[in-house]
């Protein structure tokens, strides 16, 4: 089984297929490698296609400490995958808690990324919410802990944002609630308080957006409410970032809305591969609202 190892020695699962322009992808925190298999089946037509399980995530390694989870190594893992790999640049999309690495990729590695694609970013960027955010955060890492993730789902309940999923594609759910219930309690504990709890909110990064050197696409759901907020104000700071809303949609556009995410981000990474990307004209951008 292939693997990569971090620079802090933990080992990386990781799978790659088809040849051409390097494209990796960054998994949400309930999903793993295979949240992405829609994707893998149509771009490694076109790609090289890598998708690895993050740390925590079996057969990834699970570390006990705690010092061992952060949003600043999560971003280092995909620089590490990418390493090993020999892979000097790559197109970079993510899904939710991937979406936010992914944009920290982006602003951490601009050099590695061809371009940057953010889906479902920005739970617990709502500053209303936070607070209530972290206290829920720390709950379902001490359930997962003790309960184990199976117990830990059930007592948890479902999320609204996965309502429409649940109703569009009921073997498709099923599906997700049995990578999901497969995970490590332990894992998803750490990846809570070390990722999830400690990384700053999409709002506090206006001034890196504004600077944002990659070509960047986002990415939403129109039924995904706490995304919608962070990609209008992401599309609205960063001069070089496209938003696509995908209509009557939850959290997870990419396995909720296969075809249309995929065609979507095609017409993207065509852009930018062609050299085509522009970053938007200031004119456009109305003075008064």
């Amino acid at each position: 089984m292939p693997h990569a190892t971090a620079r802090d020695g933990i080992k990386l699962h990781y799978e790659a297929t088809g040849s051409g322009t390097p494209l990796i992808f960054v998994h949400e925190f309930s999903g793993d490698a295979r949240s992405w298999e829609s994707q893998l089946r149509f771009f490694a037509r076109r790609y090289r296609c890598i998708v690895f399980n993050a740390r925590g995530y079996p057969p990834s390694d699970v570390p006990r400490a705690r010092s061992k989870y952060s949003w600043r190594i999560a971003v280092d893992d995909v620089a590490d995958v990418l390493r090993h790999l020999r892979i000097r640049k790559a197109h970079v999309v993510g899904c939710s808690m991937g979406a936010y690495t992914a944009l920290q990729f982006g602003l951490r590695y601009p050099a590695m990324a061809l371009s940057v694609t953010a889906l479902a970013a920005g739970a617990g960027s709502d500053p209303g919410t936070r607070k209530s955010f972290l206290q829920a955060t720390e709950a379902h890492a001490q359930l997962f802990e003790t309960a184990g993730t199976h117990a830990a789902l059930r007592q948890r309940g479902l999320s609204p944002g996965r309502i429409p999923l649940m109703l569009k594609d009921p073997r498709g759910f099923a599906e997700f609630r049995r990578v999901h219930e497969g995970h490590s309690g332990t894992g998803l504990a750490g990846v809570l308080r070390g990722v999830q709890a400690k990384r700053p909110p999409v709002y506090a990064l206006e001034r890196g957006l504004r600077a944002y050197r990659p070509p960047l696409l986002v990415v939403c759901g129109d039924e995904d409410d706490g995304s919608i907020g962070p990609a209008l104000f992401i599309k609205r700071v960063c001069k070089n970032a496209r938003l696509w809303m995908c209509p009557a949609t939850g959290h997870t556009v990419n396995t909720e809305e296969p075809d249309q995410f995929n065609r979507n981000l095609l017409d993207f990474l065509t852009l930018v591969d062609s050299g085509r990307w522009k970053s938007r004209d200031p004119r456009s951008i109305a003075r008064s609202r």
